[in-house]
């Protein structure tokens, strides 16, 4: 529902002036500072996370063991818990402040767990773990990311009724009212030694794109404009209400692109445009982009202040320290100086009193993902996927063209041929020959995407593959291949490189972007542009993810509510077995003038 603004006004004021009430004694060289110029003056810290997605244990539930990579960074709110402990306890937990930019309860086999296996909304259900956690850790408040639709609104409804702070989006609005579908700010008081309290206002902002990402969640009910907009109308009210200092708490991150090109007017990365554009802000939290940011300064047009920015590193690797530096001066606090850091998580052992609260849910999801669902003929791995046609992507190829088919079979679509695309979402997936339990299948498809069926041409195909093609740098003939540095040209991430299977076709290295795509040919002939093709979808790219050309406005023949994932766990289960020689071919392959890279 909507939220009434004399209501929400007042909701808001209740809880602010009860965050943080206390302060603390400032410190030393400031104390010294004030003694000599006669200036009152007061310092605090924000703390931040984003990306948490659902980790709070540093543990992997595909791999089932603890987390680790090439950089041993760990991940999990109880990590993050004992980084906070430490600042709180060196700041005085009075003079801080917790927040999170977005995307909160999607993303492991934990947060899944809660809200498909033992599903929060249940009549009687559990809290969920990330609610419980970031309540025990006393977080201020959390913006919306846009995963945080993956699973409808009941389930974020209900999660926002299981946290003791609010979730806050400003940008995120009815879609008949156009009012706050949620809080859009929150407001908080910290008591300094020096008389007045400083009111700090946090200004929640959620992605556009949730819009095209979770169009059958959403469309209807909530619509999602711009960032920069959302901010220039609140701001100003914050400022108004009294707040000394406003931070914006985005799910955005600053680059000022878009992975959906032109299909929305709004933009997807656009907290640096709200730092140019938006005067009155003091600091913002970024997040979705799922970069390390430490510390980095856009100028505000409009008034020269520089607006400091922080992104910590996903999954709870990083939290970001603004620290705040103010003076009292004619009637009112101002803001002095403001700076950022990170901290790594991997210096500190998780906080007992998370991994303690949370062991049972922990439990109980570590044996579900290692239930044994099927067996295996032959090893799989994800290791080459990025540059070569290898089994383990033609399985999930296979299980969505052999669900579309059923899907379609008896309706006037049913004798078309079915394309189907994947990509690689993880290089350390494996499909061990032997047993196969859930996590195997589910570490393949770490998304919560559903799956679709679009009416496409073979000129719409060709175009697509081209696009996709993009995902390779360009290499000479001759020179030499290191697979190391031969994929994610201009930053395109492995998810955004799609493979094709019921077409076989060359992509040519050597030849610029745009013209790399050769011989494509469907069942052993060139492809006709105007062939059609039933073809098998992730709704994330159907919707416009990663902006592909065509498939966007193709013409839906059906969609499932059910994810992917599920989708093939319930295939293994069903068949028993996997057997890679029935599915798997080398339907495409990198060249350089015809003649084969690998």
């Amino acid at each position: 529902m909507p939220l009434n603004r004399r209501k929400f006004l007042e909701k808001s004021a209740v809880t602010g002036a009860g965050v943080a009430l206390a302060g603390a004694v400032s410190a030393p060289g400031a104390q010294a500072a004030e003694a000599k110029r006669g200036a009152k003056r007061y310092a605090f810290t924000v703390l931040g996370t984003t990306d948490l997605h659902g980790n709070v244990f540093n543990w992997d539930y595909f791999t089932d063991k603890e987390f680790d990579d090439k950089d041993h960074n760990d991940v999990g709110l109880a990590k993050v818990s004992t980084l906070v402990n430490r600042v709180r306890e060196e700041k005085g937990r009075r003079n801080t402040l917790l927040i999170d930019a977005g995307d909160t309860i999607q993303g492991t086999q934990l947060s899944y767990y809660y809200a498909k296996v033992d599903p929060i909304t249940a009549v009687g259900g559990p809290v969920h773990p990330m609610a419980q956690a970031m309540n025990a850790m006393g977080y201020d408040a959390a913006a919306l990311g846009n995963h945080e639709f993956n699973y409808g609104i009941p389930v974020l409804r209900k999660f926002e009724q299981q946290c003791d702070f609010p979730l806050l989006g400003a940008n995120a609005l009815d879609a008949k009212t156009l009012r706050p579908a949620f809080a859009p700010y929150s407001m908080h008081r910290l008591r300094t030694p020096h008389g007045r309290d400083v009111k700090v206002a946090v200004l929640g902002l959620t992605n556009p794109g949730i819009a095209i990402w979770d169009k059958a969640n959403v469309q209807g009910k909530m619509t999602f404009p711009g960032l920069e907009e959302q901010a220039a109308k609140w701001v100003p009210k914050l400022r108004s209400m009294g707040a000394d200092v406003v931070i914006v708490s985005a799910h955005s991150g600053s680059s000022g692109t878009s992975s959906y090109g032109d299909q929305l007017p709004y933009i997807e990365n656009a907290a640096g445009l709200v730092a140019e554009q938006v005067p009155g802000i003091d600091a913002i939290l970024v997040g979705h982009a799922h970069t390390e940011i430490p510390e980095y300064f856009v100028t505000n047009k409009k008034t020269g202040k520089q607006v400091v920015l922080s992104e910590p590193l996903k999954w709870g690797q990083r939290l970001t320290l603004f620290d705040f530096e103010l003076v009292w001066e004619k009637g009112c606090w101002k803001v002095e100086k403001v700076g950022a850091k990170v901290l790594n998580s991997n210096t500190v052992e998780e906080d007992p009193k998370i991994t303690k609260l949370l062991g049972d849910e922990h439990e109980k999801v570590v044996a579900y993902v290692n239930q044994v669902i099927g067996t295996n003929a032959a090893e799989m791995t994800s290791v080459e996927a990025p540059y070569k046609d290898v089994p383990i992507i033609d399985l999930i190829n296979h299980i969505q063209a052999d669900t579309v088919k059923q899907a379609l079979a008896g309706t006037e679509h049913a004798a078309l041929p079915v394309l189907s695309q994947a990509a690689c979402f993880s290089r350390s997936a494996r499909i061990p020959a032997g047993a196969v339990t859930i996590r195997d299948v589910a570490g393949l498809y770490v998304f919560e995407n559903t799956l679709e069926a679009r009416l496409m041409t073979g000129a719409q195909m060709k175009a697509y593959l081209e696009y996709s093609a993009n995902y390779f740098v360009q290499t000479a003939p001759g020179a030499a291949v290191d697979p190391a540095k031969l994929t994610n040209a201009n930053g395109t991430p492995d998810y955004n490189y799609d493979v094709v299977s019921g077409l076989s076709y060359e992509i040519d290295i050597a030849k610029p972007a745009g013209s790399r795509v050769t011989n494509v040919r469907f069942e052993g002939q060139p492809l006709a542009d105007d062939a059609k093709f039933v073809f098998a979808v992730n709704n994330y790219r159907a919707n416009g993810g990663g902006n592909f050309p065509h498939v966007a406005a193709a013409p839906l023949l059906w969609s499932n509510s059910d994810e992917i994932r599920n989708t093939m766990i319930a295939w293994v289960k069903a068949k028993g077995a996997i057997d890679p020689a029935a599915f798997a071919a080398v339907d495409w392959k990198l060249t350089r003038e015809g003649t084969p890279v690998f």
